[in-house]
């Protein structure tokens, strides 16, 4: 088997871009062996700056300096300091960005910029970035139309759930009509302790920051903004229509009580907050679920259903956060770009 080098340019080395690390890391020798991929990272960039070797980098020291410092700029003999993402785009040689920076939701930015630019100099794209996709979907789609580069997004709308990709694939000659899910793992933790320990809201979010599982600022996360990303992105992408953020009807879980959530189990039912695309509709409001139903996942799990033409429902269950699990949706889709550019 002829082996191919992909080398990647990684902006962005909090949880998600030191999970691709560890991810390339820990698959080197099984992607040469399995599909002929040789992946090599030859920069890593964050706050403080980056790191730069178009020979690439030595992941673990990578990762250690990481843990050690706090900063990739501290990386011994290749760290550079006071660069941006655009900048280190130009200081080194690469195939395909990764780009795994902060999410913005008011404009996406610098991950927009930072995914045109790749573009424009014809690299093959790849995010778990769901602020520009929400905001601009059109635009990074043209951009790669015109500049005959591909461009994948998995991580940005299920973690380790396969979303785009089973639609993708699996359902290929599927007219999706709807689109149902529980697209936020946090809210999904916060919800079912309430239900299986009777517990209050506060108390409740309270628990999930000390485990690391809601944010210190969990704003984006409790009244709905994450889910209205990923179910934009969905509609977009899957759906065929031309829809923003602002297009969403949305209602968080902020004001849900206690009282609320055990009267509906006393009638057989779980609340959720549920993302839904259907007849021209985008909401994200806490539902009322059948208990035992496809939708009555506990902790931080996902689901999402598909109502199709041809295959009737089609749900899938997976892990929606974590920092491996999305680089391993990070890591299909840069395994599917390898696989057609070796063709």
């Amino acid at each position: 088997m002829a082996v191919n080098k992909m080398r990647l340019c990684l902006l962005g080395f909090g949880a998600v871009g030191q999970g691709v690390a560890n991810v390339v890391l820990k698959k080197h020798d099984e992607l040469i062996d399995k599909y002929g991929l040789d992946l090599q990272i030859t920069a890593i960039a964050d706050r403080s700056g980056a790191a730069i070797n178009s020979n690439g980098l030595d992941l673990q020291l990578a990762l250690d300096t990481k843990k050690e410092s706090g900063k990739i700029k501290d990386y011994p003999e290749f760290g550079v300091s006071d660069v941006d993402g655009l900048e280190v785009m130009d200081l080194v040689e690469y195939d395909c960005l990764v780009e795994a920076t902060p999410t913005n939701i008011d404009d996406g930015e610098p991950t927009q910029s930072n995914i045109l630019k790749a573009m424009g100099d014809k690299k093959d794209v790849v995010t778990s970035n769901k602020g520009p996709l929400s905001l601009n979907f059109k635009t990074l789609i043209n951009a790669a139309k015109e500049n005959n580069v591909k461009f994948r997004f998995e991580a940005s709308v299920g973690g380790a759930m396969p979303v785009i990709n089973t639609a993708r694939q699996s359902l290929a000659g599927n007219k999706i009509e709807s689109v149902q899910g529980i697209l936020n793992g946090t809210t999904n933790y916060i919800l079912s302790r309430m239900a299986n320990e009777g517990t209050e809201y506060e108390p409740t979010l309270k628990e999930a920051q000390e485990l690391g599982i809601a944010e210190t600022n969990p704003y984006q996360d409790v009244e709905g903004l994450d889910a209205a990303c990923k179910i934009v992105i969905i509609a977009n992408a899957l759906m065929g229509w031309d829809v923003t953020l602002k297009d969403v009807s949305l209602h968080g879980i902020s004001d849900i009580t206690s009282n609320a959530v055990q009267l509906a189990l006393k009638d057989g039912y779980l609340v959720k907050l549920v993302a839904e695309a259907k007849d021209g509709k985008l909401t994200v409001a806490p539902m009322l679920v059948k208990q035992g139903s496809p939708f009555a996942v506990n902790g931080t799990l996902n689901v999402i259903n598909f109502k199709t033409d041809l295959s009737d429902d089609v749900t899938v269950v997976g892990v929606g956060a974590g920092s491996i699990e999305t680089a391993s949706a990070i890591l299909s889709d840069i395994i599917s770009i390898g696989k057609a550019n070796a063709n």
